[in-house]
């Protein structure tokens, strides 16, 4: 059964291809502290339909490319002000 992963795309810049990172909380088996760990995965988006700042859902597939495992299965949420216009990244923008 392929596995099926929830993350936020971090970058939507090349083509057909998004980078996802997925957060996954963690416990220390000696010190039981919580902590966070993120990894990233290349997936394939054949309609470029998912951008910066989606919640997507990803499941694993044959190899698509060199580091590309994984294929774009829906978009979950889309975030309320798109990233691309939040006041921080737009030029002159004071807060």
């Amino acid at each position: 059964m392929a596995r099926v992963v929830v993350g936020i795309v971090s970058s939507d810049k090349a083509d057909k291809t998004i980078v996802v990172s997925v957060h996954t909380p963690k416990t220390h088996p000696l010190y039981k502290k919580q902590y966070s760990t993120t990894r990233k995965f290349i997936a394939h988006d054949e309609k470029n339909e998912a951008h910066l700042g989606d919640k997507v859902s990803i499941v694993e597939t044959k190899p698509i490319s060199k580091r590309k495992r994984f294929a774009l299965k829906k978009i979950i949420e889309r975030p309320v002000i798109p990233v691309e216009e939040a006041p921080e990244n737009i030029e002159g923008a004071t807060a």
